[in-house]
């Protein structure tokens, strides 16, 4: 098979230039030519070759005949190339054609073309395909090699390009370069997208294509200065049209509008830069709206923290001890996740503003990272004040009513004793009583007195109590004021009319002889006895709290001592008995009629055998109570343990991750996805531990509903564990967030692996402390290492300087990796500038200095468009018009005032 066509693969010629690729579906010149399609090329071929021989005065009528000569051939190739060719021979000898024909296939040649089989002596001849198929290459070569659309080229590109500016219009679909053209629609559609003023598209019908063609073709060639170079009826009456003529044909159009693809390449270029505008600034707005929202909530969640009202009991103090909970396992971890999002939203932004060479987004006042670290901060400051006072506030409340029911025991007992006692020390009864009886009353008297001094110390203890209630500020202080206040005038009383009695009675002491010394001895000694029962019946029924085995352990201790004790107890009481009993001896000798009771007392043995029967009975009970208690605390040092069993393990465990997160982002383990698909299982690894946090809050729930204040068997509080916990989340994400942005940088800028790995071991070479900073004769250290000039003198000082404005503009006096990437990429790869985007509106405005809103709206998108015309402000120079917008300052103000 012979081959003219050659491959765009092919290697560079020696005059550098790139030879053409043929099209893998070309027509095979060993196979006879179709009739039609070869009437359809000579028509097309012969009219491209005029359109060009035409300015230079001449023109062809065979096309296999006037180019036999050779001296129109390499007339038509010095028009297409603007080149000279050798000058050429004037004989009329075949020896002076040939040597024509073979110059202008030398220059063919020269010009990256690979002409195979075709020679001289077939073109002298008046070989028709070969004569068609060097025509064909030379349009492939001059016309059709150059034309790219999106990286693609020759056949590929022409057929996008067509596509492309047909894809509006209704019974149009560019598939090919043959049946597509045949209803004429298509040629229409381009005239029309470029000429709208030339052509009624609406007005065709698909079922009248001659008439169709021949429209396209007369406007063509009337409007747009394209030769009409095919027939309507040989395409309409060929089942498949030849894809040369059509290709040739197209080629035209293309090259006739070659300015609109300037204007569309320059619409491309500003939509790019403009849909990187409108999606930052979307992404600035989700930022602000997320950040404020979440200094709202911190804002009306601080109030409610600061809030230190207390309740008046322990039931509404722990309600909201179990609300603040709630706020801790429900609000507050969204919120967290809020925070950890806001400052990844905020560094991927950044990233993407300086990867398209966009000025550094500044939040709204108050709407910064730091401010919202800041409201965090004081947040959780806020946090924990509000925790301390609760638990501090349910202690207070658990003393007050425990003092307040230890008030209500003793001010019950008190005013027990104390009733009917004015009443006795009133009455006259000693007036009309035997000398005997008088005795009989001053040793009552007396005994009541040792009664009364007993007492004492319970008043004092009641009004003690009283003090401390009011002091801890307890809510039902005016009734207990007032009862207490009631005890100590009764007991004011009670001594008062002591006094006067013992007086009264003093006063008939003279005329008293008899007295009972064996009634005396005995109320003497049952009465400090009886109140020794009393007080032990108190203290076995006295309410106790305790936080701690020792100390429960001392009340029992306490306790076993003063079980020691009964012994010798029970020896006084039976003694106490025994005087009794004594008395009744005595009585039945000397025949003595008693009186019912004791003159002495009112303790009588009976009483005094129940008290100790209660005493007996109180003992074990108050065994119990202690016991329980022994439990319950035992029970909390378990929890304590458990607690603590759990918190030395999480917390080691999160420091531990700390620091292996640490190391893994110097570390250079494999391409970026690597990294980042190891750390985002490293971060599975971590969300894969939560249960283990979860179940020590679960335990420390446990502990906190027992109302254990302190763990001795852990350094680790659950408010360590938690913001540990929250760290380790937000340094795992915002870890895997940089290696996010290290991959936008490297396929922003084009950046390789190799070059990332050589930036990233240059960085960790120098980073001697690991600290993912270099300090800046670190910096300078790193940059000479690369081949950066910025050694010691004038001149790489002055470059050093520069580079540190640009990495380090906050003058922090550390470069970070993220920084020093986005360094390296700037100064190895070409980004969009405000000049090159100023140069694509010119040629949408037609070189003019300003641009209107219908050209904005005829040459981009609608909703870009819109963009444009809501943000450029009117120009105002010397040639301006009504509606005239200035486009030089909105290009401008999309890079910042840096690039003016």
């Amino acid at each position: 098979m012979v081959d003219y066509h050659v491959t765009n693969n092919q290697p560079l010629s020696a005059d550098g230039t790139a030879p053409y690729m043929a099209q893998s579906d070309e027509w095979d010149r060993d196979l006879l030519l179709d009739p039609a399609w070869e009437k359809q090329q000579r028509k097309t071929f012969t009219a491209w070759c005029n359109s060009h021989l035409r300015k230079a005065g001449t023109q062809i009528e065979n096309i296999d005949e006037d180019f036999r000569d050779g001296l129109k051939l390499m007339l038509l190739l010095e028009v297409i190339s603007g080149e000279r060719l050798p000058k050429p021979e004037r004989g009329k000898m075949r020896v002076h054609k040939i040597n024509n024909v073979n110059k202008a296939l030398d220059f063919i040649a020269s010009k990256g073309v690979k002409l195979v089989s075709i020679g001289a002596e077939e073109i002298v001849d008046g070989n028709a395909k070969m004569t068609l198929g060097m025509i064909w290459t030379i349009i492939l070569r001059f016309a059709i090699q150059d034309i790219s659309v999106e990286e693609t080229s020759a056949k590929e590109g022409l057929l996008l390009w067509c596509q492309r500016k047909t894809a509006p219009y209704k019974n149009v679909n560019v598939q090919n370069f043959h049946i597509s053209w045949k209803d004429g629609l298509a040629f229409n559609a381009l005239i029309h997208r470029h000429r709208p003023e030339l052509i009624d598209y609406d007005k065709l019908r698909k079922d009248d294509p001659v008439t169709n063609l021949n429209n396209a073709f007369e406007v063509a060639e009337k409007y747009l200065d394209i030769p009409k170079m095919l027939d309507a009826e040989d395409i309409v009456n060929t089942a498949r049209p030849d894809e040369k003529a059509i290709m040739t044909y197209v080629s035209c159009f293309y090259h006739a509008f070659s300015g609109a693809q300037k204007a569309e390449t320059a619409a491309n270029r500003i939509c790019k830069v403009l849909a990187v505008n409108q999606e930052n600034e979307q992404l600035m707005e989700d930022y602000e709206k997320l950040a404020s929202d979440l200094l709202e909530w911190i804002r009306r969640t601080i109030p409610w923290l600061e809030n230190r009202t207390p309740e008046k009991t322990m039931h509404e103090m722990q309600q909201k001890l179990e609300d603040f909970r709630d706020y801790r396992r429900v609000h507050k971890p969204p919120k967290v996740q809020e925070k950890c999002q806001l400052e990844i939203n905020f560094n991927t932004l950044q990233t993407k503003l300086r990867l398209s060479n966009r000025p550094a987004f500044m939040p709204s006042e108050g709407r910064m990272v730091s401010d919202i670290n800041n409201a965090w901060h004081g947040l959780e400051q806020a946090e924990k004040g509000y925790e301390e006072w609760l638990l501090n506030e349910i202690r207070r409340l658990e003393r007050l009513d425990h003092l307040a029911e230890k008030f209500r025991q003793k001010a019950s007992i008190h005013e027990s004793w104390a009733d009917g006692k004015e009443v006795m020390l009133t009455q006259k009864d000693y007036e009309t009583a035997t000398l005997s009886d008088i005795k009989a009353l001053i040793r009552k008297h007396e005994a009541f007195e040792s009664d009364l001094t007993a007492h004492q110390d319970r008043v004092e203890q009641i009004a003690a109590i009283a003090q401390e209630l009011n002091e801890l500020d307890y809510y039902d202080s005016p009734k207990v004021n007032a009862r207490c206040q009631k005890i100590c005038d009764q007991w004011d009383t009670l001594g008062s009319l002591t006094h006067s009695r013992r007086e009264a009675l003093e006063r008939t002491e003279k005329q008293l002889e008899s007295i009972d010394e064996l009634y005396l001895e005995y109320a003497k000694r049952a009465a400090p006895f009886n109140n020794w029962m009393e007080g032990a019946m108190e203290d076995l029924q006295d309410m106790f709290i305790v936080h701690n085995i020792e100390e429960i352990q001392g009340l029992i201790s306490a306790h076993e001592q003063f079980k020691s004790t009964l012994p010798e107890a029970n020896k006084e009481r039976e003694a106490i008995q025994g005087i009794q009993s004594e008395v009744q001896r005595i009585a039945a000798q000397n025949n003595i009629k008693l009186s019912s009771s004791n003159p002495y007392t009112s303790i009588t043995p009976q009483s005094i055998n129940s008290k100790w029967d209660k005493v007996q009975q109180l003992v074990p009970q108050r065994d119990h109570a202690l016991q329980e208690e022994l439990e319950r605390q035992q029970s909390n040092d378990h929890l304590r343990r458990q607690f603590a069993n759990q918190a030395n393990l999480v917390g080691p465990w999160i420091q531990n991750k700390m620091e292996e997160i640490g190391r893994i982002s110097i570390e250079m383990d494999g391409t970026l996805e690597d990294q980042l698909n190891h750390l985002k299982q490293y971060e599975q690894s971590i969300i894969n531990y939560k249960p283990n946090i979860d179940k020590l809050e679960g335990e420390h729930q446990l502990i906190q509903e027992a109302l254990i204040f302190d763990n001795k068997y852990t350094t680790y509080t659950m408010e360590h564990i938690r913001v540990g916990w929250e760290q380790l989340l937000t340094t795992i994400a915002r870890t895997i967030n940089e290696i996010e942005n290290q991959i936008l940088t490297r396929d922003a800028k084009g950046i390789s692996q190799e070059q990332m790995h050589e930036y990233r071991a240059s960085f960790n070479h120098f980073d001697k402390d690991h600290s993912g900073t270099l300090g800046a004769e670190e910096f300078k250290a790193c940059l000479i290492s690369l081949g950066y000039d910025v050694e010691n003198d004038k001149q790489g000082d002055a470059e050093f300087a520069r580079i540190m404005g640009i990495v380090d503009p906050n003058n922090t006096g550390f470069v970070t990796f993220q920084a020093f990437i986005d360094f390296m990429s700037r100064e190895t790869t070409d980004t969009d500038t405000a000049d090159q985007v100023i140069a694509s509106f010119k040629i949408l405005a037609g070189d003019k200095n300003y641009i209107t809103a219908d050209e904005l709206r005829r040459e981009l998108p609608p909703d870009q468009a819109q963009y444009c015309i809501a943000r450029m402000a009117p120009y105002t120079g010397p040639d301006a018009i009504p509606g005239a917008l200035d486009y030089m300052s909105f290009s401008t103000a999309l890079y910042g005032e840096s690039d003016l």
